[in-house]
């Protein structure tokens, strides 16, 4: 009898709420987004996404903790000379990558710079050579002179210049379809594979 009423109340309840739903402006997604068991029966949480009543405040809000998830605070001194010559090694390396790529070559940068195994500052660590071989091959063969920097570039490097960092303390990267077989040899038996994006493998 009390399950009776209590299975009618539930389904007058989701009316209400399916009824208020549809006047916000707030879609259901049925994709489960955790299932789980509790006495014996399996239950499942429906994601509720808002498409039309979510306000700015609230996007700016979920923008803002995404950010803070992947900020962190660098101690780097950034010259204009230095900030120009980023955003053409960024360009030269990664310019046909996406945003994150872009940012990720970025970050590879500023992570040697704060690394005690590298020079310590950014143009230093662009300009590095090992034997008379140059660290990034844009210096190498002239592409790093003779690149346009977009402005997707330009907000790559300012992002992580204010702190985003996706890298996971990546210290190289290189692109194994087009990069020397005895190079990526070296990669790859002495350095740690942590993640690959686009067309760039990343390494500590």
């Amino acid at each position: 009898m009390y399950k009776k009423y209590a299975t009618l109340f539930l389904i007058y309840n989701m009316v209400l709420f399916l009824a208020w739903a549809c006047v916000q402006g707030i879609g259901i997604n049925k994709k489960v987004v955790e299932a789980f068991t509790i006495g014996g029966e399996r239950k499942e949480e429906l994601q509720v996404t808002g498409f039309i009543g979510v306000t700015q405040e609230k996007i700016s809000e979920e923008r803002v903790l995404t950010a803070n998830v992947m900020t962190k605070t660098r101690k780097i001194k950034v010259t204009q000379s230095e900030y120009d010559n980023l955003l053409r090694l960024v360009e030269a390396e990664a310019g046909g990558e996406d945003l994150i790529g872009k940012m990720l070559v970025a970050n590879v940068v500023l992570n040697r710079v704060e690394d005690k195994h590298f020079p310590n500052s950014i143009n230093e660590v662009i300009f590095q050579s090992n034997n008379g071989v140059a660290q990034f091959s844009p210096i190498s063969d002239g592409r790093f002179y003779s690149v346009k920097v977009s402005d997707e570039t330009i907000e790559a490097v300012n992002l992580v210049l204010q702190g985003e960092d996706n890298s996971q303390g990546a210290l190289y990267f290189a692109a194994r379809k087009s990069a020397n077989e005895n190079k990526m040899r070296w990669f790859d038996e002495n350095l740690q594979w942590i993640f690959a994006h686009g067309g760039h493998e990343f390494f500590f």
